[in-house]
């Protein structure tokens, strides 16, 4: 009877146990969550830093001795390359873990000039120029890596010196190009990027339209630069939730 009551006892004991136990808080922390997948959705600023060069037989230029008496002097052929740099910002959407599209507006400060090619041609230098683009890109291989096709919008300031005249002109025009990019941290990527430019707004006029210079000015250029992202649907997703009373 005694071992009956003993053995009903450490039952009892070890129930309570087990009762009290169940009853205190969990040590064990919350859940580890997967990262999120990487975007290229975003706003994002740039550098960028290169080179440039001019495209050959840039000009058509000519001489008026007389009132709508046009002759050819000859062409401007020269390609002299300068250095480009400047910055950058637009915004990406990912359509399909394949396909991203955006914008991206620029404005470079450029060296680019060259010697006059022949008849009464002249120096030109492009002294700046800016871009609004449009940007298609896949992502075949990476998350990470875009390739991608641009296009758009251009202007330029070009100052040229013509038969002992000076012209200094905003031009505008448009421009292609392409590039790859590569996010090698999540806010971070890094580029590499061609743009062909064409500037052809009109006629550069001489002194009481003596000298007409009939010309477009067409320049290459290639860029390496670095983007920050600004990942705008992951911030709104941290975003504290306040609690409603």
């Amino acid at each position: 009877m005694k071992n009956t009551i003993s053995t009903l006892a450490i039952v009892a004991a070890f129930a309570a146990g087990s009762a009290f136990a169940a009853d205190l808080p969990s040590r064990k922390g919350p859940p580890i969550l997967p990262p999120p997948a990487f975007t290229w959705t975003g706003f994002y600023l740039g550098l960028n830093v290169g080179g440039g060069w001019r495209d050959n037989n840039n000009n058509n230029n000519g001489f008026t001795p007389f009132p709508f008496v046009f002759l050819p002097t000859g062409t401007n052929g020269g390609n002299g390359g300068g250095v480009v740099g400047g910055g950058q910002s637009g915004f990406n959407y990912q359509l399909t873990p394949l396909f991203v599209v955006g914008w991206e507006n620029d404005f470079q400060g450029t060296s680019i000039g060259s010697g006059g090619g022949g008849g009464f041609g002249g120096d030109e230098r492009i002294t700046y120029f800016g871009t609004v683009r449009g940007r298609i890109g896949v992502t075949p291989l990476d998350p990470r890596l875009l390739v991608y096709g641009t296009g758009g919008f251009a202007y330029g300031r070009v100052e040229r010196d013509e038969f002992f005249f000076e012209h200094k002109t905003t031009k505008t025009g448009w421009t292609a190009g392409g590039g790859v990019e590569y996010a090698f941290m999540p806010n971070l990527s890094a580029k590499v990027e061609y743009l062909f430019t064409n500037l052809n707004s009109g006629d550069d006029n001489g002194f009481a339209f003596v000298f007409n210079n009939h010309h477009e000015t067409r320049f290459h250029t290639v860029r390496a630069g670095v983007n920050y992202h600004y990942d705008l649907f992951g911030l709104l997703a941290q975003a504290p939730v306040f609690a409603k009373y």
